[in-house]
């Protein structure tokens, strides 16, 4: 059986291509719960999946082991968060050189979050990479990966404006990067207008829409408004009353992106990029209405 990525469709669409991302685990219960959702997920064949990297390299040797493993242990194709946030070009170079010397040829390129977290004025480390579109160049300068960026449809919170967000990812591209994926929305109109203007700005890059199951509405809108993405009304009644309802929780947040997924694809979209936060069970069924259904004899899944 072919390595490649299982990519079944709803009838009459294009073929449909998932990836999902992970953050590595900080304890042994967590790293039991970050497996278990890689072995749920893994024989839906993913395009790849990314591993987080903590602010400042926080979670730097945690996400190197976490994708070591994925390479030893699967046939899955990692991709591994790398920030230049409080550290020297040198260190991040040296990064580079280990994901390179572990099989890793997909790396997601950040800036990164401030050191003193969001909302705070980012400071470039003296000798350090001082943007996204800077590692980008160094990534190059070391070796011929795969590079995704950030994308952002609703602009980046310290963007001025949508056009200055849109020279931002146009210089990233510039610099090498080879696919874009964006912050979560939850107004398709705010993505697919954000991909036109994009594409009118001369960026050609696939634009992957980043797509989160909403399991904790109240966790997620206060992440929304730190990352600049708006919630809607709507979201926030259907889950109105709900906070000690998990078992309903996990219907509505299944039905919600199951209806963002599904009018995506109606609008010619063929991949998408789930933030999982290491939680199978949602994305998994997403996918099956996607389309997607599980292939065993790959040997992408994990034999514990």
């Amino acid at each position: 059986m072919s390595a490649e990525p299982l990519r079944l469709s709803r009838s009459g669409h294009q073929p449909v291509r998932v990836s999902f991302e992970f953050f590595p685990p900080k304890s042994p219960e967590m790293e039991a719960s970050l497996w278990e959702a890689i072995n749920r997920l893994a024989p839906l064949r993913p395009n790849f999946v990314s591993v987080t990297y903590g602010a400042g390299g926080s979670t730097r040797e945690r996400t190197h082991n976490t994708v070591a493993r994925i390479i030893k242990e699967t046939d899955i194709k990692p991709a591994a968060h790398l920030t230049c946030v409080a550290a020297s070009r040198e260190e991040v170079d040296e990064v580079v050189r280990q994901y390179w010397q572990a099989g890793v040829r997909h790396i997601v390129a950040l800036r990164g979050d401030p050191s003193g977290g969001l909302g705070t004025r980012f400071e470039p480390h003296p000798g350090g990479y001082a943007s996204s579109t800077q590692l980008i160049k160094g990534i190059r300068a070391i070796a011929d990966f795969e590079i995704s960026v950030s994308a952002y449809p609703e602009k980046h919170p310290e963007s001025l404006s949508l056009e200055q967000d849109l020279d931002a990812l146009k210089a990233k591209v510039d610099a090498g990067a080879t696919r874009a994926i964006t912050q979560f929305f939850f107004e398709n109109e705010h993505y697919l207008r954000f991909v036109d203007r994009a594409q009118a700005s001369g960026i050609h890059i696939p634009i992957l829409p980043g797509i989160v199951p909403v399991l904790n509405f109240n966790q997620t809108a206060k992440f929304a408004s730190q990352a600049g993405a708006s919630v809607p009304q709507w979201l926030a009644e259907r889950f109105a009353g709900l906070d000690q309802d998990v078992s309903t929780r996990r219907l509505i947040a299944a039905a919600v992106a199951a209806e963002q997924v599904l009018d995506l694809v109606d609008h010619g979209v063929e991949d998408f990029h789930f933030y999982t936060m290491n939680r199978a069970d949602l994305v998994y069924a997403i996918c099956h209405l996607l389309g997607l259904r599980p292939n065993y004899q790959g040997g992408s899944h994990v034999i514990q």
